[in-house]
C-alpha cells in the first residue's frame, strides 16, 4: 500500500483530484490532478531552480472538495496541503517556485513577502512533522 519515494523536498500531487468544482474530467476525461502532474513535470524539466524539488503523484490526498490539491513535505519541515488550483503551467509555477522557497527554510515556514501570487489563498492545512508541533 506504501511505496517508498525519495525522502527530500516534494511537492506529492493528488492525480485523482477533481478538474474543478463541478466537473471529475477535462473534455479529453483527464481528471484535473493528472493535468497538475504533467504540468508540474513540464516545468520542472526545464528550469533547473526545480532540480531539488521531487514531484511525486498519488492517488486522492481526501481533500475532495478542494480539488486540484498538493501536499508540501521535507524532512523536519512543517507540511502544507494547497488546493483549489487550476491544473495549467502558472499554477504548477507558483507552486514550484514556492516548494523552492519551502525547501531552503529551516522549519517549512516562507515570509509571506516570498510567496508566489499564484499560491496566495490555496493553503488549506499545515502539518507538523513528526515528533514536534508547529509554533
Amino acid at each position: 500500500m506504501l511505496t517508498p519515494v525519495d525522502p527530500g523536498p516534494a511537492v506529492v500531487a493528488c492525480s485523482t483530484c477533481r478538474h474543478d468544482r463541478m466537473a471529475r474530467t477535462d473534455g479529453a476525461g483527464v481528471t484535473g490532478g493528472a493535468r497538475l502532474i504533467e504540468a508540474l513535470e513540464r516545468i520542472k524539466a526545464g528550469d533547473p531552480r526545480y532540480a531539488g524539488i521531487a514531484v511525486q503523484a498519488m492517488p486522492c490526498l481526501f481533500a475532495c472538495a478542494d480539488h486540484c490539491t498538493v501536499h508540501l513535505r521535507a524532512p523536519g519541515k512543517v507540511g502544507y496541503v494547497l488546493g483549489r488550483f487550476v491544473p495549467d503551467v502558472e499554477a504548477a509555477r507558483a507552486i514550484l517556485d514556492y516548494a523552492v522557497h519551502y525547501a531552503d527554510s529551516e522549519h517549512g515556514r516562507v515570509a509571506y513577502g516570498l510567496w508566489p501570487e499564484g499560491v496566495k489563498g490555496h493553503f488549506i492545512t499545515r502539518t507538523p512533522p513528526p515528533g514536534f508541533v508547529a509554533e
